[in-house]
């Protein structure tokens, strides 16, 4: 045995995970690391471990192999192994252990702190915007996903198509068209991975650091993320129980962000007078709109409101879409419809970002829609949530009356309840969350002045008696916060 080697330090179980070379590798590595093992010492022969340890040659060999491979060991002919001089480590003091490693970008730094809610696990009871994924026809969706993986030609297993599957960009147009009266072609039709993917490669496009963005207030949180993390400021576009407020801006904007269809968190639609009103203003500024139609497909009085970008507004509004709401989030499939004047580079932009989406996926949805289940889906769904949502105000009034007002709106699949007193909701929808509730707090998607406080709600994700049970749980928090 090499003179000084710690031989009792090596411990082999046979019974642990990691195989006895892996065991091996690990501990001697971390002797080398802590210098136990000093550079320039040496390790025994292949051949002497082996027997010292009770175990064949070649677990040795193994081992050794891979720390040779990892630096840690020079391997030499007729001679034991030699631990390399490695330099020390950078060790700091006085700083804390979360300490970043070197600077910060600015962007990067208005990315890590903005707002964001999301859920976790099985805690869906009340989630705002939470479709209810398990009445998914999943059974059809593996059957097209199956038959598109085995006779798929090559241009789904590739980088292609770039903007877009063409036969899904084909469906989307039709259906758009249809059911939400925009106005374009497929080739306007551009891919993404969801909703907000397209907020980012949209700021990164229309946005120069400086620039300003009328933005809703209160709004959709994701969106102003994006536009601030590439260098915008936002000027509120007040939204109130009147609608919006679209008093011209006293700064001429980039690009203004609305949900005309259903106000997020709010609900309300956009009227037609506001509608023309902000397209005039887009064309006497010369500034971009984003129409945000996140999930105006559940309308439960009279029909869907045709979207802005169908009443004029096809040169000078980017209408973005999302299957999230549709059909499940975790699918990250979204699309924008885009004037023809910034249609022909956007390949080059989704190169560089990345964010195209899968096309097998991809080509699984066209077949989806394609062949009528995205129509037969929505229609059992909207008379699924519209049951839900009667019975979400019902027990809401009973037990939850006393703390707070439920904004009534006829669109979506979340619902705002305000409070009656002015106090703190966050901390409220936190104690929430701890219980399993899976509640917003509406004063997240304020960015100026004075918020108003509330909670937004969803009431599609669960039944009647998860709902029920959510809803005696919020009510006990409130009564301890009382």
């Amino acid at each position: 045995m090499a003179a000084g080697f710690p031989l009792e330090t090596i411990v082999l179980d046979p019974a642990a995970p990691a195989n006895l070379p892996r065991q091996i590798y690990g501990q001697l590595r971390a002797l080398i690391e802590g210098r136990s093992l000093p550079s320039g010492s040496t390790l025994p022969s292949t051949r002497l471990l082996a027997k010292d340890l009770g175990l064949g040659r070649n677990t040795v060999i193994a081992a050794y192999d891979q720390l040779a491979l990892e630096g840690y060991l020079r391997m030499r002919k007729c001679a034991p192994p030699l631990v390399v001089d490695l330099p020390a480590r950078a060790v700091r003091t006085g700083m804390p252990p979360t300490a970043p490693a070197g600077r910060i970008s600015e962007r990067g730094q208005i990315m890590l702190s903005q707002p964001h809610h999301s859920g976790r696990p099985g805690h869906l009871a009340l989630h705002p915007g939470m479709p209810d994924a398990l009445n998914f026809p999943f059974n059809t969706w593996s059957k097209l996903l199956t038959r598109r993986a085995k006779h798929a030609g090559h241009d789904l297993f590739g980088v292609y198509h770039v903007t877009g599957y063409p036969a899904l960009r084909e469906a989307i147009a039709r259906y758009l068209a249809a059911s939400r009266g925009v106005a374009c072609n497929p080739e306007q039709i551009v891919i993404t991975n969801g909703a907000q993917s397209a907020f980012d490669l949209l700021a990164r496009i229309f946005i120069d650091p400086g620039d300003s963005v009328w933005m809703e207030e209160p709004g959709y949180y994701g969106a102003s993320a994006a536009f601030l993390s590439a260098g915008a400021k936002l000027m509120p576009l007040v939204v109130n129980d009147d609608g919006w407020q679209l008093d011209p801006p006293t700064t001429r904007p980039r690009l203004a962000f609305v949900t005309p269809s259903c106000h997020h968190p709010l609900g309300l639609t956009m009227a037609m007078e506001q509608r023309l009103t902000l397209l005039r203003l887009a064309e006497d500024g010369n500034f971009w709109v984003i129409e945000d139609d996140y999930d105006s497909e559940y309308r439960f009085q009279g029909q869907p409101i045709p979207a802005l970008q169908g009443i004029g507004g096809a040169n000078r509004v980017v209408y973005v879409g999302t299957f999230a709401k549709m059909l499940f989030p975790a699918m990250r499939l979204g699309f924008m419809v885009v004037p023809e004047a910034i249609r022909d580079g956007l390949a080059a932009a989704l190169s560089t970002t990345g964010q195209f989406a899968p096309l097998l996926t991809q080509a699984a949805l066209a077949d989806f829609i394609n062949d009528g289940h995205l129509t037969r889906h929505l229609r059992r769904m909207r008379r699924l949530y519209a049951a839900r949502r009667g019975h979400f105000m019902e027990v809401f009034d009973r037990y939850l009356g006393e703390w707070m007002r439920l904004r009534r709106t006829e669109t979506g699949i979340q619902l705002v309840g305000l409070f009656h007193r002015n106090i703190d909701d966050r901390p409220l929808a936190a104690a929430a969350a701890a219980r399993g509730v899976n509640v917003s707090a509406l004063s997240m998607q304020y960015r100026h002045g004075r918020p108003r406080r509330g909670l937004v709600m969803g009431f599609a994700a669960v039944d009647e008696r998860a709902t029920l049970n959510a809803i005696e749980r919020l009510r006990a928090v409130f009564k301890e916060s009382s």
